[in-house]
């Protein structure tokens, strides 16, 4: 123990929200020092790491035949090993500017409906890129601690996390998750549902980036006063030439239909399984909604609607389970019999 708090005084402890999207790094005693794009560019020939995070992003779909821009991370769990390692690694050399003799702590979120076999692929990822002792904590828990959601009180909160790859529904009370609930699908799923929509409607082939913009600019769940316009650049799926094209918020809202269902269906089955007591709290309190899919415009409005529960957006939503991460860190002495 003694030994422990030594090793703390020398090391960044870390928090680490290692995202689909995008990786957050929360730094004991200086709050979130990174956000960056889970993207790691490589050269194929010789597996040479060019890029991580906002560089590798910008060459996605972009890069000549020798480079692979590789997003590791799919639906919440680690896709790409030896990617995943080298990525964490580059962040922690980025975190730690001085080189330091001692390895730092790390409490990574992941998420609840994850393997035995995923959690020890994120445990090997971290102690191979230089973690001296692993934690791992649900997302969703974490979400709620980065909320400012009281955990430890004895009613029911219901936190929604709408990640990149995955979706985290937990209903909270006394500091632990009575219920959880894990789908597959987030903000990756809302951009592939654009895509697809647009190349069967209009047989205008777009990329990921592309969709991206057009989801972020116009995309909402719920129908708004405005409607609003933008013009696409893609290439036509009969001719292959470029073309561009003027789609509404209307017609983004047909796009989405299947990804938000799919989320209004998870909140539902978990809203059914609540014991009465804390499904009563939840009427009262209302469902806190993170993760950067709940930026989505309307979405809010959408679930309030579809269950008759009030629905809010945490005050940063994407931050909250890096925080989560941060200041489960910060407690770790008091709560050391937690998930290890």
């Amino acid at each position: 123990m003694l030994l422990d708090n030594l090793y703390g005084l020398f090391s960044n402890d870390m928090g680490i929200d290692l995202g689909t999207a995008n990786t957050l790094v929360y730094v004991k005693g200086q709050g979130i020092v990174l956000s960056e794009p889970s993207v790691v560019a490589v050269q194929s020939s010789t597996g040479k790491v060019l890029a991580v995070g906002h560089e590798a992003k910008r060459m996605l779909g972009r890069t000549p035949g020798d480079i692979v821009a590789i997003r590791p991370m799919k639906d919440g769990v680690i896709a790409d090993f030896e990617t995943v390692e080298k990525m964490i690694r580059y962040f922690i050399q980025k975190v730690h500017k001085t080189t330091t003799l001692v390895k730092p702590r790390m409490v990574i979120g992941v998420p609840s409906g994850i393997t035995e076999v995923e959690k020890r692929a994120v445990r090997e990822s971290a102690e191979q890129a230089g973690a001296r002792e692993i934690f791992l904590i649900e997302e969703a828990l974490a979400a709620a601690i980065g909320a400012n959601v009281p955990i430890h009180e004895p009613a029911g909160t219901m936190i929604v996390d709408i990640g990149g790859g995955t979706t985290e529904i937990a209903v909270i009370s006394l500091g632990g998750m009575v219920i959880a609930d894990s789908i597959r699908i987030g903000g990756d799923e809302f951009d592939e549902a654009v895509i697809r929509h647009l190349r069967t409607q209009y047989n205008l082939v777009i990329g990921e980036r592309m969709a991206e913009d057009v989801k972020l600019t116009i995309g909402n769940a719920y129908p708004e006063k405005k409607q609003e316009v933008m013009e696409l650049r893609g290439r036509d799926a009969i001719s292959g030439l470029p073309r561009t094209l003027e789609i509404d918020s209307n017609e983004m809202r047909k796009a989405l239909k299947e990804p938000i269902d799919a989320i209004l269906e998870a909140v539902k089955s978990s809203l059914e399984r609540t014991p009465p007591e804390l499904a009563a709290d939840i009427v009262e309190r209302g469902i806190v909604m993170t993760g950067g899919g709940c930026l989505l415009k309307g979405l809010d409005k959408f679930l309030s609607k579809e269950t008759g529960v009030p629905v809010f957006r945490a005050e940063n939503p994407l931050i909250c389970v890096a925080l989560g991460t941060g200041r489960y860190l910060d407690e770790l002495k008091n709560i050391r019999s937690g998930m290890k």
